[in-house]
C-alpha cells in the first residue's frame, strides 16, 4: 500500500494541455502544431505575422523567400495530417525543431506525397513573438528494411 501512494507523486494528474492557439504554443514541438493547424483551416490571418520578412524555405528543387512560400502554402489543401519523430534544440532565442510529417490532401492540383517527410524549422523568439525564419522539406524518408524510418545519425 504505502509503494502505491510513493508511484502517485510520478504520475501527472493533469493531461498535457494541447496546443491550438499560438498563444498556447511554449516550445518547437507547440509552435510546428499550431503552424500546421493554421495552414489546415488556411488561418492565414493568425499564421502570416509568425513568419519572418526574411524567411527562407528550402525544398529538394527550390528555395523560396517569404511571398513565396505564403503562396504556395495557401496553394495546400491538407485533409488529414500527422507530426511525429520530433527533435527540438534551444540555443539562446533559437529553436531547431526537426520531426516527420505525413499528409494527405493535395497542393495545387497534385496529391501530396504518400509516406513521412523529414521536415526541420528554425523558430527565434522577437519582440513580437515566436517567429518561423526557415523551414526545410526534405522530402521522404528513407525506409530501414523493417519498414521503419531511418533513424541513422541518432
Amino acid at each position: 500500500m504505502l509503494s502505491a501512494a510513493l508511484a502517485l507523486p510520478g504520475c501527472s494528474m493533469w493531461r498535457e494541455h494541447p496546443v491550438t492557439v499560438w498563444g498556447d504554443a511554449t516550445g518547437g514541438e507547440g509552435l510546428e502544431r499550431v503552424f500546421w493547424k493554421s495552414v489546415k483551416a488556411q488561418d492565414w490571418t493568425n499564421l502570416t505575422p509568425h513568419i519572418a520578412g526574411n524567411y527562407i524555405y528550402i525544398l529538394p528543387d527550390a528555395t523560396l523567400r517569404r511571398e513565396a512560400t505564403m503562396n504556395r502554402l495557401q496553394q495546400l489543401r491538407i485533409d488529414e495530417y500527422s507530426l511525429g519523430d520530433f527533435q527540438v534544440e534551444l540555443n539562446s532565442q533559437t529553436l531547431v525543431v526537426t520531426y516527420l510529417m505525413t499528409a494527405r490532401g493535395s497542393s495545387g492540383s497534385q496529391p501530396l506525397p504518400a509516406g513521412p517527410q523529414r521536415m526541420m524549422t528554425v523558430w527565434q523568439q522577437q519582440k513580437a513573438g515566436w517567429m518561423a525564419i526557415a523551414h526545410s522539406d526534405l522530402g521522404a524518408v528513407k525506409t530501414s528494411s523493417a519498414g521503419n524510418p531511418s533513424t541513422a545519425g541518432k
